[in-house]
């Protein structure tokens, strides 16, 4: 009996172990299973905020995506309008050009017409009698016909004395360029007209009478756009009278005051290597 009691009391002393065990074992379990269950709560928050903030990018990247094509097209609107508004302003300017043309060309035949009418002489109130030997000669009656240039416009004489020059009327176009020059010296077509003179006496050949031509226009008209190929013109002159050494001045002035885009500067170059390869004599 007393065996049996002692045999009790060990198998209910290894068994209270064996039972703690278990409800720790239990609770453990437990708290694992709270934990993956906050897990997934903490993965499907995650998840939610993941898919809110994406759809937020996308929102924002979508409004930035708006603006930036009302941007755009504010923009090129912008520019439509700017570059119609350069347009209108050079359309503009181009009229007033055209107009100041005009007017100035009504100027100047107002201004030949007024030159071209002939004063009248002052006539006396008092008439002296005609036996009086202290009267004033009587004024002698103009008589003549005004010059051929009266009441022309410097653009008409110009334009006729380049008709000449085209047709090959030589004397006309000096005649003509040489009375516009004596009438409109200060035109902005003089340097035109001292440079057509030398043209039509290099076409005749007479090379000293256009060299002194195209240094009238150097020298006259300095701020002129004749300059250059007048410098071009004259060293084909002086190169005709056989004088290289003033040709090569006259193509070098040229390069001095062309820039590369200037046509006349490239003939003047090519006469200047072709002068180069001559063989000295």
């Amino acid at each position: 009996m007393k065996r049996l009691m002692t045999l009790s009391i060990v198998a209910l002393t290894l068994a209270a172990p064996a039972s703690a065990q278990s409800r720790e074992q239990r609770q453990m379990m437990a708290d694992i299973r709270m934990l993956q269950e906050q897990t997934q709560e903490l993965n499907v928050a995650i998840a939610t905020m993941t898919q809110a903030l994406q759809d937020s990018l996308k929102a924002v990247n979508t409004r930035l995506d708006t603006a930036n094509d009302a941007m755009r097209k504010g923009f090129a609107d912008q520019k439509v309008i700017i570059d119609d508004m350069g347009k209108d302003l050079r359309a503009i300017r181009e009229r007033v050009d055209d107009t100041n043309v005009r007017v100035s060309n009504v100027r100047e035949e107002l201004e030949a017409l007024r030159t071209s009418i002939p004063v009248a002489p002052p006539v006396s109130s008092f008439p002296a009698s005609p036996g009086d030997p202290n009267a004033p000669p009587a004024p002698a009656p103009t008589t003549g016909a005004p010059p051929s240039t009266a009441g022309l416009s410097p653009t008409r004489m110009f334009d006729t004395a380049r008709a000449d020059y085209a047709a090959g009327q030589w004397s006309l176009a000096l005649t003509g360029f040489d009375a516009f020059l004596k009438t409109f010296p200060r035109s902005e077509m003089a340097d035109d007209a001292q440079f057509l003179i030398g043209e039509t006496y290099y076409a005749q050949n007479r090379w000293t009478d256009a060299i002194s031509a195209y240094t009238a226009v150097i020298q006259s008209y300095p701020m002129g756009d004749k300059v250059a190929e007048a410098y071009y013109k004259r060293g084909l002159a002086q190169e005709r009278l056989g004088d290289l050494d003033a040709a090569r001045e006259s193509w070098n002035n040229v390069l001095q005051r062309t820039q590369e885009s200037d046509p006349v500067r490239a003939l003047a170059k090519q006469n200047l290597d072709r002068v180069a390869r001559r063989p000295t004599p």
